[in-house]
């Protein structure tokens, strides 16, 4: 190989290593900023501000913005894996033989991640989605959801006025409720009856 060929190839190596360098520390940068949000929304502070987060995670806030453009694509980032296993859950739910155990399934369990999650509650209080994945889930569970209110009122187990949007907000609804006082896993259920109760017909 020639002079200029080899130190063509070491160029090439060299911006190689750079390249993976840059991408390593925005990953780990994208992290650190999520850790922090995260801390905040479970110390009660949903504000959720570029500048703050910024100077407690110890990057300058035009990398939070690079990362996460508004609060809402932070907190969509944040609730991502809860919104998953959401999705997930109304699928399990959606392959219930009984119409009705399966919603009560879906609602039990969806109400507890949006208890244990703050920043999912806020995601599904607004589905006004921002990014390509919140978006995706989005669409998947409303047609999830939409599946199972459908095959309900064809077994008589709820009201044929119930729409998918209804079970949203009343699902923020419940959890805001909730969160007012104290709570515990029998008042989750209890309040669970009381939705199933009005959910069906009369």
């Amino acid at each position: 190989m020639t002079e200029s060929g080899r130190s063509r190839t070491a160029g090439a190596r060299r911006q190689r290593r750079e390249t993976t360098d840059l991408r390593s520390d925005a990953a780990r940068n994208r992290a650190r900023v999520l850790e922090v949000a995260r801390a905040q929304l479970l110390a009660g502070d949903n504000s959720l501000q570029h500048n703050t987060i910024a100077r407690l995670a110890g990057v300058g806030v035009g990398t939070v913005y690079r990362h996460f453009p508004t609060r809402r694509s932070l907190l969509e980032a944040l609730a991502a894996q809860s919104f998953t296993q959401l999705v997930e859950t109304a699928h399990a739910a959606c392959s219930q033989g009984d119409a009705g155990v399966g919603l009560r399934q879906l609602l039990e369990h969806a109400l507890t991640l949006v208890l244990e999650d703050d920043g999912l509650a806020l995601v599904l209080a607004s589905p006004d989605f921002e990014t390509m994945e919140s978006l995706d889930l989005g669409e998947e569970l409303t047609g999830l959801i939409a599946t199972m209110l459908q095959r309900a009122r064809r077994a008589g187990a709820i009201r044929k006025t119930i729409k998918t949007d209804d079970i949203r907000r009343m699902l923020v609804g419940t959890a805001y409720a909730l969160r007012a006082g104290s709570y515990n896993r029998a008042r989750v259920r209890a309040y669970l009856d009381v939705w199933m109760d009005g959910l069906r017909i009369k």
